[in-house]
């Protein structure tokens, strides 16, 4: 079983979510879906994204809000000791491991299609990703704002420029365009964390994991 994004629950939600539809977990559920499990040897479920009370036992539950890991709480219910619990930010783990077994497993990018988007760098720094997160930290006056955009407009965008403030997901996108990510956020004062890894090779570092639990 997958439950993902493209669960109609969650379909619902994003329609109606104005522009947090275009957020860090539905681009990576996307990726994930597409490039990590069919290349992962399982017998566990897959839950790639948040849909409370849309679970299931003997799951892999990847986390994706890491400032409010208590949302999470509701999939206690489908077994503390039968639950992989995936983090893609090192120190999340400690704040989940009461919710079954959690694992580090670096973000990845599917860089194949991100560096169809490089460009010549005509601009100098701004700010990407969704204005909500520009509020975590302090960002220097005069530099532009990429925000509230498809996915696929705001690389084209972030492409063009040399500094990027960013965090995450989308600071690795920006790495592998060739931008230089400049730190904003306090919870990430260095940027050298945000190192550009491919989706097929976050699978296998998944794979080698699943194995040392399962056998």
């Amino acid at each position: 079983m997958i439950i993902s994004h493209t669960h109609p629950r969650y379909r619902k939600r994003r329609e109606a979510s104005g522009e947090n539809r275009y957020n860090g977990a539905y681009y990576y559920s996307l990726e994930i879906v597409k490039n990590i499990i069919p290349s992962i040897k399982t017998d566990r479920n897959w839950i790639t994204l948040n849909i409370p009370g849309e679970g299931a036992e003997h799951s892999i539950f990847f986390i994706h809000n890491n400032l409010k890991p208590e949302i999470y709480e509701w999939i206690r219910q489908y077994g503390f000791k039968d639950m992989v619990i995936v983090c893609g930010i090192e120190e999340t783990c400690e704040k989940v491991k009461h919710l079954g077994k959690p694992i580090y497993l670096p973000l990845s990018i599917d860089t194949n299609y991100v560096h169809k988007f490089k460009t010549e760098k005509t601009k100098g720094a701004a700010y990407a990703g969704r204005l909500k997160k520009r509020d975590l930290g302090t960002l220097p006056r005069g530099i532009d704002y990429l925000h509230s955009m498809k996915r696929e407009d705001l690389l084209r965008r972030m492409a063009q420029y040399k500094t990027i403030y960013s965090v995450g997901r989308t600071a690795i996108e920006a790495r592998a365009l060739g931008c230089e990510i400049m730190p904003y956020d306090k919870r990430f004062p260095d940027p050298s964390i945000w190192r550009v890894l491919d989706n097929r090779d976050a699978a296998k570092i998944l794979q080698q994991k699943l194995d040392e639990i399962d056998g």
